[in-house]
């Protein structure tokens, strides 16, 4: 179940993810300002984020085996249509981009599915192991431009339909819901105003906007950043940005694992130092080799165990039959984590014709998120565990 909820995430972040390799090429055809270029890659991150809230809370309700076919087989229609009719105009791709953040919504389902199937010292690495999904993010980075220059812009995206086909049967007749589920039978919309009153969601969801958001941004915006900044070429910057994206998945189950061991606060306190410590050094736009590298790789490996570690505090500390409700919320906190900082990054280089104010918030948002980690989190980690109110 762990390696079939995987390979959905993976395969449905890899559809969220078409458009961001796209978008240098999009701004130089269509003639799009940086900001246009900015919106059109965060559009499906904004979209499959608040996304979250609902499909988190409806996966409470009606279990995994139901709700990944469904939002995969969903995903399929945004990517057919991209595809085929609407790529030749920002208007539409706008359109095709907004119903494609379906398919980032994925991450909703698949925490609560997989959470539900180990015990609680085993969710940390579990819930890792299923994070590395994210990577269906540098399938897209490696693979759309060089489909589009070998075979036209619609074959990515017909390639991603046909593989999200095959997946939504494959899971509709193996995906089973972990034995004893309790299925919850208030409406939704009280299920949704009792997890919002929980500490556990306020808490997850500021760390996981730093940690995923973090992640996210850069997955969108790095090939642009490298592109504008540094003068590479798009396949150039596609591929750094894949080796940056895989980095950050490897180490999303390690953070996950290391939390088990030593508490997920410690892992949090350690990749939020090494975030701000990468975005100051960053700021200085230093060469690529190798200090501009191996601040990149080093910020990669600090968002990505945050991200296990946030899972790790989640599963700790949140009511099993609320799972999949906080799951929703805390991962659109990261996903609008990853929306913001594409679009303040094209607004400042329009302005500026620098990205080091960018860097320099990054640097700042993750030390106030250090501090935080430090001492309302650490109490919450220390505390007793919160227990549901019957109803």
């Amino acid at each position: 179940m762990l390696v079939l909820a995987t390979l959905g995430f993976a395969l449905n972040f890899w559809a969220w993810a078409l458009l961001s390799p796209l978008g240098p090429r999009f701004k130089d055809t269509l003639e799009l300002s940086s900001f246009q270029q900015s919106l059109l890659v965060a559009v499906p991150v904004v979209v499959g984020s608040l996304g979250r809230i609902p499909v988190g809370a409806l996966t409470d309700r009606y279990g995994g085996r139901v709700m990944f076919p469904l939002v995969t087989a969903a995903t399929v229609i945004p990517v057919l249509y991209l595809g085929l009719a609407g790529h030749d105009s920002l208007p539409a791709l706008l359109v095709g981009g907004f119903f494609l953040g379906v398919g980032g919504t994925a991450f909703a389902v698949g925490v609560p599915f997989v959470s539900a199937w180990f015990p609680p010292e085993r969710r940390g690495l579990a819930i890792g192991v299923f994070g590395m999904g994210m990577g269906g993010t540098a399938i897209s980075a490696l693979t759309t431009v060089k489909l589009v220059d070998a075979y036209g812009t619609a074959n990515p995206f017909l390639v991603t339909a046909g593989v999200l086909i095959v997946y939504a049967l494959v899971a509709a007749a193996l995906l089973r819901d972990a034995p004893g589920r309790a299925a919850p039978t208030e409406p939704l919309a009280r299920r949704l105003a009792q997890t919002l009153r929980l500490g556990i969601t306020w808490q997850a969801s500021a760390l996981y906007a730093v940690a995923f958001g973090g992640y996210v941004a850069f997955s969108v915006y790095l090939p642009t950043y490298l592109k504008t900044g540094y003068g590479l070429t798009q396949a150039d910057a596609a591929n750094r940005m894949a080796g940056f994206v895989l980095l950050a998945v490897a180490m999303r189950p390690v953070g996950g694992w290391l939390s088990d061991r030593v508490g997920p606060v410690r892992v949090l306190s350690g990749a939020l130092a090494a975030v701000a410590s990468g975005a100051l050094v960053q700021s200085a736009t230093p060469s690529l080799a190798p200090l501009g590298t191996l601040a990149f790789l080093g910020m990669a490996a600090a968002l990505g165990a945050a991200s296990g570690a946030t899972f790790a505090f989640v599963a700790l500390l949140a009511p099993p039959e609320r799972t999949g409700s906080v799951t929703g919320v805390v991962g659109a906190a990261g996903g609008l984590g990853g929306f913001v900082p594409p679009l303040v990054m094209g607004s400042l280089y329009g302005t500026y014709g620098s990205y080091a104010v960018g860097l320099l918030l990054l640097a700042a948002v993750a030390t106030a998120a250090l501090v935080y980690t430090g001492t309302g989190v650490r109490r919450a980690a220390l505390g007793p565990v919160p227990v549901a109110k019957p109803h």
